[in-house]
């Protein structure tokens, strides 16, 4: 009753921030401002679920918290493929101008480089953390390989690609918002029937394989699902680095359980309060002078750094 009691106290916090957000500063002009609000909203909302909810996810595999999916490169291959993209062709090209292409071309790439990556250790039967040190050893080779055509470009297509480096909820596309809730769906469909396995693999492998999991086969489905959902959400508003590690580290202290019911319910709450929060920040205490993604990076790598000490001071 008291986990039920946190998450209808998060609930509330929530509604009222989006409450806020949506009907606050507005004077007469409701017909426009409300919608172009409402599809700010629903980016936010979809995107912090998709972050939170594959956070826990990944968490939960590697059993790990101070792990979050962007270790498997996945944002380092967006950013590789928006400066790929005008280095080679420019920043008029087709796929720079179309908002669809380039979102499809994002998603495709990160999504490829995923299952590659997947098929090719898991497979082999390596151990899962094998897999991280080469998605992190790919992750800063692609970092360096962008930053190495950044500096060949010219300064006015590099503002381009800049604009890309830093997740916005202000100009975002309603039709990839709606395509991304169809994707991130099938996914949420796709993940239901290893929900009943998550509180297990959470206690590691020896143990869920004792107690009769098909440990290899869940896991790599449940990778394909996180690869989807941080794809989608980095495509449609552009990589939020230490959202994930934020919100699922603040569940976990805030609820003191490691039941999936309540978890992924909580983390998806303070992603989304989190989220609105900042934006309010953003738009009426620094007037768009900075992004939102600045703001949830700085508080995120400060509370990662808080949580290395923390775990070195118990070993």
């Amino acid at each position: 009753m008291q986990l039920r009691k946190k998450v209808t106290l998060l609930l509330v916090l929530a509604v009222i921030l989006v409450g806020v957000f949506l009907f606050t500063g507005i004077s007469s002009n409701w017909d426009y401002i409300l919608p172009r609000r409402g599809v700010k909203m629903a980016a936010i909302i979809v995107t912090g679920a998709a972050i939170a909810f594959s956070t826990v996810i990944f968490q939960t595999i590697t059993t790990n918290r101070i792990l979050t999916p962007s270790i498997l490169g996945l944002d380092s291959m967006y950013l590789l493929v928006q400066t790929g993209v005008v280095f080679l062709f420019g920043s008029g090209s087709i796929a720079m101008m179309d908002s669809q292409i380039n979102y499809f071309l994002s998603v495709g790439a990160m999504v490829v480089f995923s299952f590659l990556l997947f098929k090719w250790l898991l497979r082999k039967g390596e151990n899962i953390y094998l897999l991280l040190l080469v998605g992190l050893i790919l992750g800063t080779f692609f970092s360096s390989l962008s930053s190495f055509m950044q500096i060949l470009i010219d300064p006015n297509e590099f503002l381009i690609v800049q604009d890309r480096m830093f997740a916005s909820f202000n100009n975002v596309n309603t039709d990839l918002l709606g395509l991304s809730i169809v994707i991130m769906g099938l996914a949420f469909i796709f993940y239901i029937p290893y929900h009943k396995y998550m509180d297990v693999v959470s206690l590691g492998k020896d143990h869920a394989v004792n107690l009769g999991v098909p440990y290899d086969k869940i896991i790599q489905r449940l990778l394909i699902i996180v690869a989807i959902l941080i794809s989608v959400a980095t495509a449609l508003v552009g990589p939020v680095t230490f959202l994930g590690l934020l919100v699922v580290n603040l569940a976990h202290e805030f609820i003191k359980t490691f039941r999936h019911n309540y978890l992924i319910a909580v983390s998806v709450l303070f992603s989304i309060i989190a989220l609105v929060g900042g934006q309010l920040v953003v738009e009426r205490v620094f007037t768009f002078s900075t992004t939102i993604s600045v703001l949830i990076n700085f508080v995120g790598g400060i509370y990662f750094i808080y949580l290395l000490l923390k775990e070195n001071k118990a070993w």
